[in-house]
């Protein structure tokens, strides 16, 4: 990502799924950290309904 208007439409679309607690977006870093009870599979299937390459970084339990 590397416009705001990714940032809100991934946002946006992660926040609408219910599971999801928060979202923050590093525009600079092109990063998504998500807080959630949902699958890493799940939320990156998610995002990727928004037209957007994602793999999953990191897992924090």
């Amino acid at each position: 990502m590397t416009c705001e208007g990714c940032a809100n439409a991934v946002t946006n679309v992660l926040n609408k799924k219910q599971g999801v607690d928060n979202v923050e977006i590093d525009l600079k870093g092109r990063k998504v950290l998500v807080t959630s009870t949902l699958s890493s599979d799940e939320v990156l299937q998610v995002i990727k309904k928004t037209g957007k390459v994602c793999q999953l970084l990191e897992l924090k339990k």
